[in-house]
């Protein structure tokens, strides 16, 4: 019987995993010609019927975006963070008002609520797909509430016709965090056409990047344009545009560049043939696994398309018979990582702390300390004690996997050598109890 890596027995593997770099010729020949051009940015910040809305290279990386997704409207910013801000202010959430948010997803994703004043409320997620549930979500409006904040994490789309179909009910904007789901499908929709707005990443760590970045899409006029007041300078602007609602069209400088939007526009067109790698990959390793007892594969709902940011497993403690850690600890001595990773792993346990567990919230600190956030005019009383949220606590405390080993350019045979240490570490857990 072969002696565990992590007790000094021989890997399953000694050669890194492929480097995932996909900026190639295509991405610096789109970059040189807009350096060659020396028009790094036309965006005006007033009124200015083609400028106002930036230069040619973002106005048609917005076109194809929209295009892809099948939205009305794209509008880029320089984050997805700044996307989701822009979001929460299109949503005319102000001072002392409510939004329901997932307390499962990175930390942006709440304190764009916090940015216009607003309440975070978070409600607990689903056991499968780890979104937002709509049942919870139900559970939390009150007369305060302005919008729901969901994500499609990990690269399933959320429940959305629920929520849009809350949202009808109580006059809600439903804005939808979607920085690990470019190129997911609901009920055979793209993502990014089903939700009031929906904020895209193309931050160095997704699945096609430009180093920083992001893009909002919307089918609302309105909403559209409150956007782009906020991107740029809105109040500035409002005049000239003949804007009459005034109610945060206050501007920021979210802008994206000319250089970004040409390198965002070539890593599009490898999108497709990424994820079709990213699902592959993970295809491979939900069939090899899920005979496993005790490690089970992710779900993927009829009718949609998981474009795995990550592979999230589910771990059962006590089916396994060792701890959850100490397994996957064991499984990444089998295998080592890539180059481009230095010494973090691909594979690794738990995904972020519960947001509400964060200092912030818990001593109910943003901008001083007298109030909740600051705000003098907050009728309602919020909770954001442990056991709020016990799904997300109890997946994240001792049951989610995440696996990092499917990204492109990694093979079906690279996924073999990963189904060897599962299954080598598993056959021989004694070592570990």
């Amino acid at each position: 019987m072969p002696k565990l890596a992590i007790n000094g027995g021989k890997p399953v593997r000694s050669k890194m995993f492929p480097v995932h770099n996909f900026i190639g010729q295509e991405e610096k020949k789109a970059a040189i010609e807009v350096l060659d051009s020396g028009v790094m940015s036309e965006f005006l910040g007033g009124w200015d019927p083609i400028y106002f809305y930036g230069g040619e290279k973002v106005r048609e990386f917005e076109r194809i975006w929209s295009d892809f997704v099948g939205a009305k409207h794209a509008v880029s910013v320089n984050s997805n963070t700044s996307g989701l801000v822009a979001a929460v202010g299109a949503a005319n959430v102000g001072p002392g008002d409510e939004v329901i948010v997932t307390p499962y997803s990175m930390s942006a994703t709440a304190t764009a609520i916090i940015a216009y004043n607003g309440v975070p409320v978070f409600a607990d997620i689903l056991d499968d797909i780890f979104c937002l549930d709509p049942v919870e979500v139900r559970n939390k409006i009150t007369s305060r509430t302005k919008a729901i904040m969901v994500t499609d994490l990990f690269g399933h789309p959320a429940d959305i016709d629920e929520l849009m179909n809350i949202a009808e009910e109580h006059n809600l904007i439903v804005i939808e965090d979607a920085a690990q789901a470019p190129g997911a499908i609901y009920k055979n929709k793209f993502v990014g056409a089903l939700s009031h707005m929906t904020v895209f990443s193309l931050n160095c760590h997704k699945h096609i990047q430009t180093g920083e970045g992001g893009v909002i899409t919307t089918n609302d006029d309105r909403l559209a344009e409150k956007l782009q007041l906020i991107r740029n300078h809105g109040e500035s602007v409002v005049e000239g545009k003949g804007v009459s609602d005034l109610v945060n069209t206050f501007g920021f400088n979210f802008r994206y560049t000319e250089l970004q939007a040409a390198i965002a526009m070539e890593q599009l067109k490898k999108l497709p043939w990424l994820l079709d790698c990213r699902i592959r990959n993970a295809d491979y390793l939900s069939l090899k696994l899920k005979d496993l007892p005790g490690i089970i594969t992710p779900v993927v709902r009829k009718d949609c398309r998981h474009v795995y940011y990550v592979q999230p497993f589910i771990y059962d403690n006590d089916e396994v018979e060792v701890k959850r850690d100490k397994f996957i600890d064991a499984v990444s001595a089998e295998l080592p990582t890539s180059p481009d990773r230095a010494n973090v792993p691909l594979i690794w346990s738990g995904f972020v702390k519960p947001l509400y567990l964060l200092p912030m919230y818990q001593k109910l600190i943003a901008y001083n300390n007298d109030t909740l956030f600051g705000l003098p005019y907050y009728s309602g009383e919020v909770d954001y004690a442990a056991g709020l949220c016990p799904v997300a606590e109890r997946i994240e405390n001792d049951k989610i996997v995440m696996n990092d080993f499917i990204r492109p350019p990694a093979e079906i045979e690279d996924m073999k050598d990963v189904v060897d240490a599962f299954e080598k570490v598993y056959e021989n857990r004694d070592e570990l109890k």
